[in-house]
C-alpha cells in the first residue's frame, strides 16, 4: 500500500515538469517565424495538458487522506485543479491571440497582435504559472506527511504482528510440552503390575468368576 502510494506520488511530481514543457511550447510559438512552425508547434499543446490532468485525476482516485498534523490532500489537490484550470485558461488566450496573429492581413496588425500576446503571455500566464507551481509544491509536502504517516503505521502494524507470532509460538510450545508429560505419567501407570506387589512377592488375588457359586460347589461333594 505505501509502495503503490509512493508511486502515485512520483506520477504527481512529473507534473512540474509537464508544466514547464508545456509553458515553454507557449513561448516556443511566441517565436515562430511562420503560420506553419506555429501550428507544429502548438499541436503537441491539447496532448500535453489531457496528461497533466491525466495525472492528477488519477491521483485524486487513490484514496486520499488528511496527515496526523492537518494536512489535507483533498483540498490541496483541488487547489492544484483550480491552479491549472486558470493557467490553461490564460494559456488558451495566448494562443487565440497568436491564432490571430497570423491569420491578420496587414503586417502592422500583426505585430501589435503579438505584441499583445506576448505582454498577455508575461502578465498573466506568469503569474499563473507560478500559483500552479505553489500549489503543487504544497501538494507534494503534503502527500510526503501522509506517507510518512502510512510508513509509521506500518511499522507499528509489523510490531504487533512479530509479538503476537513469538507470544503464540511460545503458547504453543508449552501446550506442546504440557501434552507430553501427560501421556508420560498415563504410560507409566499402564505398564505391568504394581511396584509393591512385585516387591511383597505375591501374587494378585484372582477374584472368582460368576460360575463359582456355593451351590455347585455343594452339589460335587
Amino acid at each position: 500500500m505505501y509502495t503503490e502510494y509512493t508511486l502515485g506520488a512520483t506520477d504527481l511530481a512529473h507534473i512540474s515538469a509537464d508544466i514547464m514543457r508545456y509553458r515553454n511550447t507557449i513561448i516556443r510559438a511566441l517565436e515562430a517565424d511562420s503560420q506553419k512552425d506555429f501550428e507544429r508547434i502548438t499541436e503537441s499543446l491539447p496532448a500535453q495538458r489531457a496528461r497533466i490532468q491525466h495525472a492528477v485525476d488519477r491521483y485524486a482516485a487513490a484514496g486520499l487522506r488528511v496527515s496526523r498534523s492537518g494536512r489535507s490532500e483533498p483540498e490541496d489537490i483541488e487547489a492544484v485543479r483550480r491552479s491549472l484550470d486558470q493557467y490553461f485558461s490564460v494559456a488558451s488566450t495566448t494562443v487565440q491571440l497568436l491564432t490571430q496573429e497570423w491569420t491578420a492581413v496587414s503586417l502592422t496588425e500583426r505585430e501589435a497582435i503579438r505584441r499583445k500576446a506576448e505582454e498577455h503571455a508575461s502578465d498573466n500566464a506568469g503569474p499563473k504559472m507560478i500559483q500552479v507551481s505553489l500549489a503543487l509544491d504544497r501538494l507534494l509536502d503534503t502527500v510526503a506527511d501522509v506517507a510518512k504517516d502510512m510508513r509509521d503505521e506500518g511499522t507499528k502494524a509489523i510490531q504487533r504482528t512479530s509479538l503476537l507470532l513469538v507470544g503464540g509460538s511460545f503458547f504453543i510450545a508449552f501446550l506442546n510440552l504440557f501434552f507430553t508429560r501427560q501421556r508420560g505419567g498415563i504410560s507409566r501407570h499402564s505398564d505391568g503390575p504394581d511396584k509393591h506387589e512385585i516387591d511383597s512377592g505375591h501374587s494378585p488375588i484372582p477374584r472368582p468368576l460368576a460360575s463359582d457359586t456355593p451351590a455347585v460347589a455343594l452339589h460335587q461333594e
